[in-house]
């Protein structure tokens, strides 16, 4: 993959957060370690990785959970071994699926008064 079609395909992911992120209050697209990531309150909530795997932040026994349940989607590499982020195969996993882990994230990174104003709205 040479470097347009890196960025290309980039792009495309970081669109399908966005959008599947829609609707969490405070959520902004910055950079996490030099890669496309949303964002709540500063804190990275997703990054692309690469055009293929999104980094997703998540508590350690959730994580160890998810690989053992589904390994073909979620996985990780001795770089993020004891690290609260999972890696996910962004081909294999579903919209609905993708939604409710970033939703997932949102709620743990984000501060009481976005979580507050989330709850107001789902009411």
């Amino acid at each position: 993959m040479d470097q347009a079609e890196f960025e290309t395909g980039t792009a495309a992911l970081v669109a399908r957060l966005e959008r599947l992120a829609e609707g969490l209050p405070g959520i902004a697209t910055g950079t996490s370690y030099g890669a496309p990531a949303l964002k709540v309150a500063g804190k990275m909530i997703a990054t692309a990785k690469s055009a293929e795997v999104v980094v997703l932040s998540m508590p350690l026994d959730e994580k160890e959970h998810l690989i053992e349940r589904s390994p073909e989607i979620y996985f990780e590499t001795p770089h993020y071994h004891g690290w609260p982020a999972v890696l996910v195969r962004a081909a294999a996993i579903g919209d609905d699926e993708l939604r409710r882990r970033l939703r997932d994230a949102w709620l743990r990174r984000a501060p009481a008064k976005l979580r507050r104003q989330l709850a107001g709205e789902e009411n």
